[in-house]
């Protein structure tokens, strides 16, 4: 088990480390019991060998003890070793006490297990004796057994807290569901706390600026509570920037879709591991203020823009493991998302796809990574075999971390309808175009695989960060189903790289965006890179979000700024299925 967090990796200059105040114990409800009847909570979990008892033991209120043993020993012996252990508490000299004062030790106490009116047997194993709901006596003591409670293992708060952005908690459950929990939030008040909201996520208001926060939350599993946490924020709300870039999109989403629509997002959203270089500093974004690219500054932004879309499908390119672990995967949680992670090998960041758990579940997963692929799956050996005439390029291909995330889902509505979600970043540089053509060549392989073979007929989405231009070769091949081997992009680095080869497909793909002027806009760099790319014969476009207007783009000068987290711009489209 983990243990409850309460610090972030990274915090703005007003943020400091958040202090966990503690458990306390749940107020009337599922668990309301007796003053005089006490709690010895046990856990016991049939893949562990062992099971906890925790129960407080000795004089007052007594310590707390927690006894591991063995889920196959007797219940008479784990009961021998709560009253070695008492012996002890009440042989241990009081506050104050010399070791000559303490009490002398006395006899070990009737400790008994009873479920109901009878006392459980002995002989019986501690996995089967420590029933919920049975009762421990310790002498004068009486304890009742809470077997597996919903148990708190993380809470974490953002280190950064913005006025008008949502404040979305780590929560993390043993034995509970953050769906079926209690969460209070209370502000700074009169030097004590009041309280502000009842909800999973809390958006303060501009009147919370310069105060703390407390989050107070009562795990649960839909039967019952178990004992509640309290966090207290290391820093206070700040203001937020004012107006974003996605502000005017939210109006055309404000509403989710019923099938047979459903809303596609696919947004690379820098990652932090490119953002906080000083390269990335001093060269590509200098327009952009320091603290406007510090990652929990980013990821407000980044929360706030994913939940107001209202998608049913997320594909994000270039997010860090950490980001998408403790905070994207959290936040979109609790906005009712469930993702799934591909990492770049040897690197930080990766593709991540989130879609609406209350419409889909995951069937499968076929994710790839492009050069272990080719180098190992006999699928691709007839590219393999051309690229290896040239022994740079496939020295560069097979060096490329570049993954190839896919999902294959199954509408809740109706178990028949699947779908196949493909999420990818191919390779960047300007002069790789026959990289890309590689690259792409691979996915569409693979594609065709899952859409024959594992789930014959499945309509296709297609989406990402593809580097490439709609004049590009990959287009092309993309939107065309072919690409002749006398293309300018197999020379796209010179003659030196040239590995030219005549590709085709069947797929029938078109850009549900269309060719917009651009989707990502740095300083130096204006244009098309990303596409959402659709089956024709299974969809239809029925709504593209318009992009932010060309005077919010360059309010800053260029992406990412203060009003946008990332040098690229979501796409956004509603899609009908025919």
């Amino acid at each position: 088990m983990c243990g409850l967090v309460s610090s972030a990796a990274r915090s703005l200059p007003s943020a400091g480390s958040q202090r966990l105040v503690g458990r306390f114990p749940s107020g009337p409800g599922p668990n309301s019991r007796p003053a005089a009847m006490q709690t010895a909570v046990v856990r016991c979990v049939p893949t562990e060998t062992k099971l906890t008892i925790s129960l407080r033991l000795g004089p007052g209120n007594g310590s707390q003890r927690h006894l591991q043993r063995e889920q196959s020993e007797s219940l008479r012996t784990a009961l021998g070793r709560i009253a070695h252990n008492l012996l002890k508490a009440q042989a241990k000299p009081g506050k104050g006490q010399k070791a000559a004062q303490a009490p002398a030790q006395a006899s070990a106490p009737p400790v008994v297990l009873y479920l109901g009116e009878e006392p459980v047997p002995g002989d019986t194993s501690n996995a089967e004796a420590w029933q919920d709901g049975a009762v421990l006596q310790v002498g004068e003591a009486r304890y009742r057994v809470e077997r597996n409670p919903p148990t708190l293992t993380q809470l974490r708060l953002p280190s950064s807290l913005l006025a008008g952005f949502p404040v979305c908690p780590k929560v993390e459950l043993e034995f509970g569901e953050a769906s079926h929990s209690l969460f209070e939030w209370l502000r700074e008040a009169d030097g004590g706390w009041e309280a502000a909201a009842s909800s999973r996520v809390f958006t303060p208001s501009n009147s919370y600026i310069g105060l703390k926060l407390k989050l107070r939350c009562h795990p649960g599993d839909g039967r019952r509570f178990g004992a509640a946490v309290e966090l207290e924020s290391g820093g206070t709300v700040e203001a937020g920037p004012g107006a974003c870039t996605f502000d005017s999109r939210q109006w055309f989403t404000r509403q989710g879709l019923e099938e047979p629509q459903l809303r596609v997002v696919s947004y690379n959203i820098l990652a932090d591991v490119y953002a906080q270089t000083e390269f990335s500093r001093s060269n590509l974004y200098p327009y952009c203020p320091p603290y406007a690219l510090e990652i929990d500054y980013r990821q407000n932004l980044i929360k706030k823009e994913l939940s107001g879309y209202n998608a049913d499908i997320i594909c994000l390119q270039e997010v860090d493991k950490n980001v998408f672990t403790n905070s994207l995967s959290p936040a979109l949680d609790a906005f009712g998302f469930q993702g799934v992670f591909r990492i770049k090998e040897k690197q930080h960041e990766g593709l991540a796809t989130f879609f609406r758990a209350s419409k889909y579940r995951l069937l499968s997963q076929h994710d790839v990574t492009f050069s272990e692929a080719l180098a190992s799956d006999p699928l691709h050996f007839e590219v393999l075999e051309k690229i290896s005439a040239n022994p740079t390029v496939k020295e560069k291909v097979l060096q490329r971390s570049t993954a190839f995330q896919v999902c294959v889902l199954q509408s809740l509505k109706d178990s028949s309808k699947k779908l196949c979600v493909g999420n990818t970043h191919l390779y960047w540089h300007p002069k790789g175009g026959h990289i890309r053509l590689v690259q792409i060549a691979i996915a569409f392989r693979h594609l065709q695989r899952v859409t024959t073979e594992v789930y014959p007929g499945i309509p296709v989405i297609f989406c990402g960060d593809f580097n490439s231009t709609p004049n590009s070769g990959l287009y092309e091949f993309v939107t065309k189903g072919h690409i002749s081997a006398d293309h300018p992009d197999w020379t796209s680095n010179g003659e030196e790289e040239q590995c030219s080869m005549s590709l085709t497909h069947s797929f029938k793909l078109k850009s549900a965006c269309g060719e917009p002027a651009y989707t990502n806009y740095v300083g130096g760099f204006q244009g098309c890179l990303d596409y959402i790319f659709i089956d024709i014969n299974m969809f239809e476009v029925f709504q593209v979000i318009p992009f932010p207007s060309h005077e919010e783009i360059i309010c800053h000068l260029a992406l990412p700024s203060v009003s946008h987290p990332s040098d690229h711009i979501a796409l956004i489209c509603d899609l009908k299925c025919k």
